[in-house]
């Protein structure tokens, strides 16, 4: 089995060069640059598997990295942030970003948040909905919107809209229980995999960009509970 390539984007020498040496004794390969710039590059010329980007760096920082990276590719992209309660942070996913891990981070923690990503990026749902809820062979569809299970595309008004994994599973999550609240732990569980209490901000970052997509509609927000999609 191919290892899996890891663009890692950090301007701090120190942390860049331990964290390359963690990740490849896990098993990763592994480019590192020091800005981004340089990220950029690395990413168009070497098409990674996943993309660790940190959130100031020098050249181009890295929200606006990723973006541009979004704008060519769902590749996976992790934001690695000094505070947890900065605005880079929703700032990092509101371009793209599936996930962050807050500075200084432990080497196991981030192993975790890797796998747990890719994870959910080689099985984007595919085996775990059935066909519950309207519609036939696989597809569901509310009002408009049409969701493929098993083909795992999602149209429109007939349209195609493009989805990230992350977005795509969590539309999955909503979608197989339609009318049926959904709170922000159990998003964190079912689509981050997280086993531990993580911050609510990245789901409710993509309900908004997974919003912009389909419907602003629907999605409905259960005040103190959480969401549901409109069946």
């Amino acid at each position: 089995m191919a290892e899996t390539h890891v663009l890692f984007v950090e301007d701090d020498d120190v942390i860049r060069e331990a964290t390359q040496l963690a990740l490849e004794r896990d098993g990763f390969r592994v480019t590192a640059v020091p800005d981004g710039l340089s990220g950029l590059d690395a990413f168009r010329a070497q098409r990674p598997d996943i993309a660790l980007l940190d959130v100031m760096l020098p050249g181009m920082d890295g929200v606006s990295l990723c973006r541009r990276i979004r704008d060519e590719s769902t590749v996976p992209v992790i934001m690695l942030s000094a505070r947890a309660d900065s605005i880079d942070v929703v700032l990092g996913l509101e371009a793209g970003a599936d996930d962050y891990v807050t500075k200084p981070f432990d080497g196991s923690v981030l192993m975790a948040r890797i796998r747990a990503v890719l994870r959910r990026f080689g099985h984007a749902g595919a085996g775990e909905h059935g066909d519950d809820g309207p519609g036939v062979g696989g597809i569901l569809v509310f009002g408009d919107l049409e969701v493929d299970t098993e083909g795992m595309e999602v149209r429109r008004g007939g349209a195609p809209v493009a989805l990230t994994p992350t977005e795509m599973r969590l539309l999955l999550e909503f979608s197989s229980a339609p009318g049926t609240v959904l709170s922000r732990d159990k998003l964190l569980e079912r689509v981050w995999d997280y086993g531990w209490g993580g911050d609510t901000r990245v789901v409710d970052v993509h309900v908004q960009r997974l919003r912009a997509k389909i419907g602003q509609d629907r999605i409905e927000t259960v005040r103190g509970f959480g969401y549901k999609l409109k069946s």
